[in-house]
């Protein structure tokens, strides 16, 4: 039989309820019997201490059989419920109104009289002649002849008729009402705690109609949004519980799109990367081929001019796989920045210096703007030079002739803020979303395939920075990062980027 939870732990609830209230019944029974019993032999405490001392039941010459008979008759007639017995000193019976047969022991224990004698806690319970083995209250008193003791006085509180009429339901009202109102009690805790459990459940079955519904091989929906648990309610396990499935299916639906998104990307990057190789390896294999069928009736100067075509293709195609192997190994996790103090300042130059001769050959000015008080940065040399290299190659590639190109630094606190700017056609808007996460493409012209900037942005993302596109007044596209200018920090912001640098990650 399969149960709800719901039914599961009505179940267990009215199991424990009824074996509650049988234990309380079965207590409050017990305790209300042990009441009566300790009001009844208080009560009595001394009815055989008086009873011998008003009446002479032995002699000198011991028992007196008729005195002892009289004597029971007319007490167990004035109140049925006692039961008066004679005993020796050492316990056995010697005289009784009992009728004949009824009588079951005739040895009475006498630890239960010792102790009442000395005033115990009541009750105390003491051998039942007329049972075998039952216990009941009692009165007792020794008795003494000539300043000897000569036995006890025995007198039993409830005997056979009292324990006859409670049989009958005479005194059961009592009983019977208590045991009604825990009945009573016990349903309505009952109804109470059914209910209850409806109500604590009904959020956890509106949890679980909720994961029923989510497949997990198709497409995520985005859930509504969250209510927000209150603090008051931050011990709601199912509140907490729901609002993290919620979470999750967030999470899975947010890492979906970004996987879908990723993928888009890497598609757009190998068509992309497929067109920049066919053309400069069509052209390469065009002039080859051109080279092998006419050497002979080539020109020295056709043929020099033919070799030059084909090495600065090939010099393309290589410098499109360089790129492309530093991608992978930047985007996978095979790089990592050996940080370490610099002069930004020398970095600059020896960039510059790189590009002088490309830029005056295209009429391109090449400016440099130092604030005096920059002086070092930490961060990957290398690394750092590449990202330098990239963005002016950009710049001096749509810069048009006239134009400048310029580089600033400047402190901002514990950073040192790098700024490179154009006077080119700048980027337009529609082409500026994901400008470093997707080739860049502009005029029909990509540089490198359009890694560039990628590269740019990965690799200062391993540094903990990130760049950035700006409007710049009067100029074309300008590019600004940061770098730190301590140890500690730079450091402390590698540490913090060490997620991305993971293989795998975008």
């Amino acid at each position: 039989m399969r149960l709800t939870l719901t039914q599961r732990l009505s179940l267990v609830f009215a199991v424990l309820l009824m074996l509650c209230c049988g234990t309380s019944a079965w207590l409050q029974v017990r305790s209300s019997q042990m009441h009566e019993l300790e009001v009844v032999q208080g009560l009595s405490r001394n009815l055989a201490q008086h009873i011998a001392h008003d009446t002479v039941l032995m002699d000198a010459n011991g028992l007196m059989p008729d005195a002892v008979r009289e004597l029971f008759g007319k007490l167990m007639q004035v109140n049925p419920s006692v039961e008066v017995y004679l005993l020796d000193t050492e316990g056995t019976i010697v005289g009784s109104a009992a009728p004949e047969g009824r009588i079951r022991r005739q040895q009475v224990d006498l630890a239960p009289i010792q102790r009442l004698l000395r005033g115990n806690a009541l009750p105390i319970l003491g051998d039942d002649p007329r049972s075998a083995d039952g216990r009941k209250v009692f009165s007792a008193a020794p008795l003494q002849v000539n300043g000897k003791p000569a036995g006890y006085l025995y007198v039993v509180l409830l005997g056979e008729e009292r324990d006859r009429l409670a049989e009958q339901g005479a005194t059961s009202a009592a009983l019977n009402t208590a045991l009604l109102s825990i009945a009573l009690v016990a349903l309505l805790c009952l109804i109470a705690g059914l209910t209850a459990f409806a109500l604590i459940t009904r959020p956890l079955r509106r949890l679980t109609e909720t994961v029923s519904q989510f497949d997990i091989d198709a497409v995520p929906v985005s859930p509504t949004a969250p209510a927000p648990v209150e603090k008051a309610a931050s011990h709601d396990e199912i509140a907490v519980l729901d609002a993290a499935f919620r979470q999750m299916q967030a999470r899975l639906s947010e890492q979906w799109r970004s996987l879908t998104r990723q993928d888009q990307e890497r598609r757009e990057l190998v068509a992309n990367i497929s067109h920049d190789l066919r053309t400069p390896l069509a052209s390469l294999h065009g002039y080859l081929e051109t080279l092998s069928l006419k050497d002979a009736t080539l020109s020295p100067a056709d043929r020099r001019r033919y070799l030059g075509i084909a090495l600065d293709q090939s010099r393309k195609v290589g410098g499109l796989a360089q790129s492309l192997l530093e991608l992978v190994r930047l985007e996978h996790g095979f790089v990592q920045p050996v940080l370490e103090c610099f002069s930004l300042t020398d970095l600059v130059q020896d960039v510059f210096q790189k590009f002088e001769l490309t830029a005056e050959a295209r009429r391109v000015e090449l400016k440099a703007s130092f604030t005096p008080n920059v002086s070092t940065a930490c961060a990957d040399l290398g690394l750092i030079e590449r990202v330098l290299t990239n963005l002016f190659d950009n710049a001096l590639r749509h810069t048009p002739p006239g134009g400048e190109i310029e580089l600033s630094l400047r402190p901002q606190g514990s950073f040192v803020e790098v700024t490179v700017s154009d006077t080119g056609p700048g980027i337009a808007p529609e082409l500026r979303e994901g400008l470093f996460l997707r080739p860049f493409n502009m005029g029909g012209a990509r540089r490198d395939g359009g890694l560039g900037l990628r590269i740019v942005h990965r690799i200062l993302q391993l540094h903990g920075r990130d760049i950035q596109l700006i409007d710049s007044p009067g100029r074309g596209a300008s590019f600004r990062f940061s770098l730190a200018v301590d140890e500690r920090t730079a450091s402390a912001m590698a540490v913090h980027s060490m997620n991305l640098n993971t293989p795998g990650q975008a």
